[in-house]
């Protein structure tokens, strides 16, 4: 019987695309630099934040940002911080992807911005939800 590696794995198996592989080769295709990103790095789901920032000259795009599906922003929201900002990681496993490629490339801390339908009845919107923990299903 043909095994089927993205189905039938052993989770035990180390990773064959890592973060810093991809990023690498992307580099390389692109022929852009290393880089650093933040310390402190939003993803905007909706890419709401980011399109008002760069709407009104807050952010500016980083060109050294190798990621083939994404554009890092960075953002001063005050004299001596900046942070990353990246729109458009909307689903779940496309954030983790972004998330750790932006671990691996010097971010420290990460928020993710997001929506979500109701998620308790005894709860009056607006509210914000803070994650704690995840879950893996793999």
């Amino acid at each position: 019987m043909k095994r089927t590696p993205i189905i039938d794995h052993d989770p035990a198996e180390p990773a064959v695309f890592e973060p810093g592989n991809l990023l690498d080769g992307a580099r390389r295709q692109k022929g852009l630099p290393n880089g650093r990103v933040p310390a402190g790095c939003l993803l905007d789901m909706d890419g709401e934040l980011v399109e008002r920032l760069v709407a009104s000259g807050r952010a500016t795009l980083d060109p050294a940002w190798p990621c083939f599906h994404t554009k890092l922003y960075r953002w001063a929201p005050a004299v001596g911080d900046e942070v990353g900002v990246i729109g458009g990681t909307v689903g779940a496993p496309f954030a983790v992807l972004v998330a750790e490629e932006l671990f691996t490339s010097g971010c420290t801390a990460l928020v993710s911005i997001s929506s979500a339908g109701l998620v308790a009845a005894d709860v009056e919107p607006p509210f914000f939800v803070l994650i704690e923990r995840a879950l893996r299903d793999e």
